[in-house]
C-alpha cells in the first residue's frame, strides 16, 4: 500500500529539522485561535495578553535548562541570538584575540562571525574537517583552544553526523584558558537534558524548531548572570532594552539589568505563541522515556545502515551521539530521488549532500522503520 506523504506521521524521521508531538496541530491552532481573539478584541488588553504569552515560552525554556530569572531572552533565530551576545561582549573583550569555532558548526554562524570579525577586531579561527572524517573531535577542537582564545562556540550536538561534545572535558579546558563558552544546543534540546550550570557556560542558545516541537521565529538564549553588568551592552538597542520600556525620555535611556537587555524594538509574539504548546508538552513528558524510545529506534537505525552497507557518519556510542543517526549514501544512489521516494511512502527523512539524515522522535514507530528497511537500496 502506498502512503501519501503528510497522510500519517508515524513516518517522520525530521526532528532535526522540524518537531512533532500528540495533538500539536490542534494544541497550536487553539492557541493561535486565542491569540486571534485577545489581538482582535476592541479593548487595552492585547499587549498584556502577548506579552505574558511570550514570557511564558521563555519561563518554559528557562525551566528546561535551569536557568535562573532574567537570565534568559528572546531572538528571531539562533543566528541572532548569538550575534546579539557576541557583539555585546565588544572590542575591549575580543579585539586582538581569537574566536574559535569548529568546520561542522552550524553553517549560519560562521556566516555570521566571518561579517563580525573585522567589525569587533577578533580573528575567526575554524578547527577544520580531517580528511574523510564526520566531524570535529573534541581532541581537536582542544588542541586548538589556548589562551589567546577569547570566546569558543561549541556545537553540542552536529547537524551533519549528530556527534555529541563532550561539554564537561571542554568547559574544564576552556576555563583553564581564560575563555568565554557559548554552546548551540539546537540539536540537542529536548531530546538530552541540558543543564546551564553542568558543567557552567557563558552562552546558551537554541530554537524551538526541532526536537522542542515549536514554530520558526523562535530564538532562545541564555547568558550566565555573571556577565550581566555594564559592560556587556548589545549593539542593538530598544525601547525594549530598558528597565522601563514606557520610558520614552531620551535623556534617561539605561539597559534593563537583567538579559531583557537583549530585547530592542517591539517584540514579536506569533511564534511564541505557536511554540507554547511544544514547549508545555516537553516539559510535561517523561523525559527518560523520550530518550529510551529514541535509542531503540537509533540502534534499529544504525543495524540497518551496518546491512545496506552505509558507511555510518555518527558515532556508534549512546553517549557521544545526540538524537539522530546520520549515514553516506552509496555513490549510485540519487539522494533527492530517494527523498521523495521514501515520501511518497510515508517515510520523511533528509539529505546534505550524500549524507541521509534520521531522526526518530515520540511519533515515530517500528513499523514505519520496518518500511524503510525494505524501501533503502543496498550499497
Amino acid at each position: 500500500m502506498t502512503h501519501r506523504a503528510g497522510s500519517h506521521r508515524d513516518g517522520w524521521l525530521l526532528y532535526h529539522s522540524v518537531g512533532m508531538f500528540p495533538g500539536q496541530e490542534d494544541a497550536v491552532r487553539a492557541a493561535l485561535d486565542t491569540f486571534a481573539s485577545q489581538w482582535c478584541r476592541p479593548d487595552l488588553g492585547r499587549w498584556d495578553y502577548g506579552l505574558q504569552i511570550r514570557q511564558r515560552a521563555l519561563d518554559d525554556w528557562a525551566r528546561l535548562v535551569g536557568a535562573p530569572a532574567g537570565s534568559v531572552f528572546a531572538a528571531e533565530n539562533v543566528t541572532e541570538a548569538f550575534a546579539k551576545f557576541v557583539g555585546a561582549l565588544g572590542r575591549e573583550r575580543l579585539a586582538g584575540r581569537r574566536v574559535l569555532i569548529a568546520a561542522d558548526c552550524f553553517p549560519s554562524l560562521h556566516f555570521m562571525l566571518m561579517g563580525m570579525a573585522p567589525v569587533l577586531g577578533f580573528t575567526l579561527d575554524t578547527v577544520p574537517l580531517a580528511e574523510h572524517a564526520a566531524f570535529v573531535s573534541d581532541d581537536e577542537f582542544i588542541a586548538r583552544w589556548d589562551d589567546g582564545v577569547a570566546l569558543a562556540i561549541v556545537t553540542w550536538v552536529t547537524s551533519t553526523a549528530s556527534k555529541r561534545a563532550d561539554l564537561t572535558r571542554l568547559a574544564a579546558h576552556g576555563r583553564a584558558q581564560g575563555s568565554l563558552i557559548a554552546v548551540d544546543i539546537t540539536q540537542g534540546a529536548g531530546i538530552l537534558e541540558f543543564d546551564v550550570a553542568c558543567p557552567a557556560v557563558d552562552f546558551v542558545a537554541t530554537t524551538t524548531l526541532k526536537w522542542l516541537c515549536g514554530a520558526p521565529g523562535t530564538g532562545l538564549g541564555y547568558v550566565n548572570p555573571a556577565l550581566l553588568d555594564a559592560a556587556l551592552a548589545p549593539l542593538v538597542q530598544g525601547w525594549f532594552s530598558q528597565p522601563d520600556p514606557f520610558n520614552w525620555d531620551l535623556a534617561r535611556f539605561s539597559l534593563a539589568p537583567d538579559a531583557r537587555r537583549f530585547d530592542n524594538g517591539t517584540p514579536s509574539f506569533l511564534p511564541y505563541v505557536a511554540s507554547g504548546p511544544g514547549l508545555a508538552w516537553r516539559l510535561a513528558a517523561d523525559a527518560s522515556a523520550l530518550r529510551a524510545h529514541n535509542l531503540q529506534l537509533a540502534h534499529r537505525l544504525m543495524a540497518m545502515c551496518d546491512a545496506k552497507g552505509y558507511r555510518l557518519r555518527s558515532p556508534r556510542e549512546d553517549a557521544r551521539r545526540g538524537g539522530s543517526v546520520m549515514a553516506e549514501l552509496p555513490a549510485h544512489v540519487d539522494p533527492r530521488a530517494l527523498e521523495v521516494s521514501l515520501a511518497l511512502e510515508g517515510i520523511l527523512a533528509d539529505t546534505r549532500g550524500a549524507t541521509i539524515r534520521f531522526s526518530p522522535g515520540v511519533l515515530t514507530t517500528s513499523a514505519a522503520l520496518d518500511r524503510l528497511a525494505a524501501l533503502l537500496p543496498d550499497a
